[in-house]
Order: C-alpha cells, then sequence, then structure tokens
C-alpha cells in the first residue's frame, strides 16, 4: 500500500481470455477505483481452439493471442502486463493426451514442456518475482478445481497457493457456484450425449463455499470490451466445437449479459468461515484488511 492507500493486486490466469472471462469486472473496478492491477498470463494460447485463418496467419495463434490480451488489458485498465509465455497445454480429451504430471520431465527439455507439466516451484519462482518486484498486496489464483479442470487451471491454482506460502501475500481464487453449472451441464448433456461435460458437472466451487460475491455490473461496459478483444476465442476449430462463451458474449444485449457475468466469485482458501457468502460486495471489498 503506498502514501494514499493505494494497493497492488496481481492476478495470475492460465491463458488470455481467462481474465475477462473470470475477473474482468473486478480487475476493472480495482483499477478504476485508483488501485494498481498486474496480470500475469502464463501461456501463449496457442492450443486454443480457433478458427484456422487464425493458425495460418503470421505468428499463428499465439501471436494473434497476444494482441488480444493486450486490448483486453486496456479495457480493464491493467496497469502491467507480464507475460510468461509458457506453452499452452491444451484441453486433454482423455488419459492419453494428457502432458506428463507436474514436475516429471524424463527426457524431454523443460522448454518443450506444456504449462501444465512444468515444476510448479519453477513457475512458482517466476510470479513470486513479479510479487516482490510489486510489491503485491493480494494474488488472485483459481479454486482447486480448476474452475472446469483445465490442466493450466490446476497448475495455475498449484503455483498460487505456492506463491501466497513463499511471498506471504493473501491470496484469493477465482471460481463459479457449481450448482447452477451442474444443472446446465445435466441439460446439455441431453442435447449432446456423447459431449464429456463432467468439468462442469463436478468443477468450480459449491455455493457455500464461496466467501466473495463480487458485484461488478457497473463494470460490464469494460468487461464486455475485454471480452470482445478476444475474437479469436469466438470462433472454432476445423472441427468444431460447439458454442464458445465469447460468441454468446457477442450476440446477447447488455442487460442479458448483467444476469449472466454481473457477478464474479472468490473463494478465500485461509479462510474458516465465509467473509461476505449471502451478498454481493464492490471489488474494493477484497482488499478489505490487506496492505495496513
Amino acid at each position: 500500500m503506498d502514501a494514499a492507500g493505494r494497493r497492488t493486486v496481481v492476478a495470475l490466469h492460465a491463458h488470455p481470455d481467462d481474465e475477462a472471462i473470470l475477473t474482468g469486472g473486478t480487475l476493472a473496478g480495482l483499477a478504476r477505483a485508483g488501485h494498481r492491477v498486474v496480470l500475469v498470463t502464463a501461456t501463449d494460447g496457442g492450443a486454443g481452439v480457433a478458427s484456422r485463418r487464425y493458425a495460418q496467419a503470421p505468428g499463428g495463434l499465439a501471436a494473434r493471442r497476444r494482441e488480444e490480451l493486450a486490448a483486453s488489458a486496456r479495457a480493464l485498465g491493467i496497469a502491467r502486463t507480464v507475460r510468461l509465455g509458457h506453452a499452452d497445454s491444451g484441453l486433454a480429451k482423455g488419459p492419453g493426451d494428457r502432458p506428463p504430471p507436474p514436475g516429471d520431465v524424463g527426457r524431454v527439455a523443460t522448454a518443450a514442456l506444456p504449462f501444465a507439466a512444468l515444476d510448479p516451484a519453477a513457475v512458482a519462482a517466476e510470479v513470486a518475482e513479479v510479487v516482490a518486484q510489486e510489491s503485491a498486496d493480494l494474488l488472485l489464483g483459481y479454486d482447486a478445481a480448476g474452475g472446469y479442470g483445465h490442466p493450466d487451471h490446476l497448475q495455475v491454482h498449484r503455483v498460487a497457493r505456492l506463491v501466497a506460502a513463499a511471498a506471504g501475500v493473501r491470496l484469493l481464487e477465482a471460481t463459479a457456484p457449481r450448482e447452477p453449472l451442474a444443472l446446465l451441464a445435466r441439460a446439455a448433456g441431453v442435447l449432446r450425449p456423447r459431449q464429456d461435460l463432467t468439468g462442469w458437472r463436478e468443477g468450480f466451487t459449491p455455493r457455500g463455499a464461496i466467501g466473495y460475491r463480487v458485484d461488478v455490473g457497473p463494470e460490464l461496459v469494460a468487461k464486455r470490451a475485454a471480452l470482445l478483444a478476444h475474437a479469436s476465442q469466438a470462433t472454432s476449430g476445423a472441427g468444431g466445437s460447439g458454442p464458445r462463451t465469447l460468441a454468446l458474449v457477442r450476440a446477447v444485449p447488455t442487460a442479458v449479459l448483467r444476469a449472466a457475468l454481473g457477478t464474479e466469485y472468490f473463494v478465500d482458501p485461509a479462510a474458516r468461515g465465509q467473509a461476505s457468502a449471502d451478498r454481493r460486495v464492490a471489488a474494493t471489498a477484497l482488499l478489505a484488511g490487506v496492505g495496513r
């Protein structure tokens, strides 16, 4: 915290676009209130699902997503963006597609490993350096389920826990209530019975364990602009992947967006009870008790 009472928040995310989907309103609210917001993105997003034209462009999909991330950061008021540049692990489709266990490099050079297979302690050292440089008051990571279970999201959870323990910085974990998402997954399973929706049925966090429900309604213009910046992620690959979240965001009116994305959720892993379990709070409430 500086002399004017401004605090610094470091938000660790797995891929370009995660910052907008999971925490965009919160980050914009903190920035608008005058706090310093630093975004750390672990991977280049090069294995994301997108139209073939992005992969065939100069620099490939990773180059396009780097540009999209910069535009999203501007929309949210991010003061500094740090790209760690690790390889996107992609979304594992089965046991044979999964990356090696974290830290199990075998005979493969570490530089060639996807992010999810890296030693979490090594990545934590990279993030801890940023936390130290910024004298951060608060670190944002992901819940224990890694949201819907993406291997890179699970790795962010592991890394953020290590950083928080080593640096002594307060940690909050971005999440969403499991119950409504599980209902949607069951409904989608009827329409698409062959699609694996396990992550949506069993991921995220039970409603009763969520500590903060942040009202991001005042920041929806900024959040939507950040989401729209990630245009490549509103498209599908050659085989198609069903409706894309960002494609839906581009299509729905603001009133519908407010109902769907007007609240962002966080778990406090250090709290025994819920900090604000039954009410929505402003983004600045996340800073209560830190930086004193």
